[in-house]
């Protein structure tokens, strides 16, 4: 598969109708039996972009995730799109992609040329509501990562993406001894859940359309 075709049908689909909820909904944890899950915040949800960045390496597509450090918070250790909260300088959330990705995993703004975004997401754990922001680059970058922010990149194929096999469901243990039946994707001997999972999901439906795959 050429970046280029992929990136030329993006430019046009990203344009028109998303799947948005309906693809979030196939990879949506739940409580045993298939409750939903319920979270009220009292104050009002933040702003931040995530970054899907793909590139071309010996003839299959990337693009980087990241594993937060294990830290006191509801992301600790999770696999992730580079990606942050909106600050006060930066113009829109496509900027605050662009930036939080340069800073996390070293890619240049300069050299990321973005093709569009998926649905905006909320993310409940965090009060967050973000942009999944679509971009490549032309050469396979040299990732730096920030220390602080990320103790792991690896950087899963489309082809691993979209590969059924890679679905798979299981129990996670969250906060307060809560059990979920959690689907994710198997991508690197990484396990991707959640939010990220859930994004992805809608990325995956649109791929989908694409004839080369």
């Amino acid at each position: 598969m050429e970046l280029s075709g992929l990136v030329s049908f993006l430019e046009n689909r990203l344009t028109q109708s998303l799947p948005g909820a309906i693809a979030h909904d196939l990879m949506k944890p739940t409580l045993p039996g298939g409750l939903p899950i319920r979270v009220k915040h009292s104050e009002p949800h933040r702003e931040g972009g995530v970054m899907i960045l793909l590139y071309e390496e010996q003839g299959r597509v990337r693009f980087p995730l990241i594993q937060r450090p294990v830290y006191d918070g509801v992301h600790s250790g999770q696999i992730a799109f580079p990606g942050g909260k909106k600050e006060e300088l930066d113009t829109d959330l496509i900027e605050t992609a662009m930036r939080e990705s340069m800073e996390e995993i070293g890619v240049n703004v300069s050299r990321m040329k973005v093709i569009g975004s998926l649905s905006k997401f909320f993310v409940a754990a965090s009060n967050f509501e973000v942009l999944p922001v679509i971009s490549y680059v032309d050469q396979p970058p040299v990732f730096t990562p920030d220390d602080r922010e990320v103790s792991e990149i690896i950087t899963p194929s489309l082809i691993d993406l979209v590969n059924e096999t890679n679905r798979k469901t299981k129990k996670m243990e969250v906060g307060n001894g809560v059990t979920l039946e959690a689907p994710y994707f198997s991508l690197q001997q990484k396990v991707v859940w959640g939010a990220t999972a859930m994004m992805l999901s809608e990325f995956t439906s649109i791929l989908s359309e694409f004839e080369s795959f």
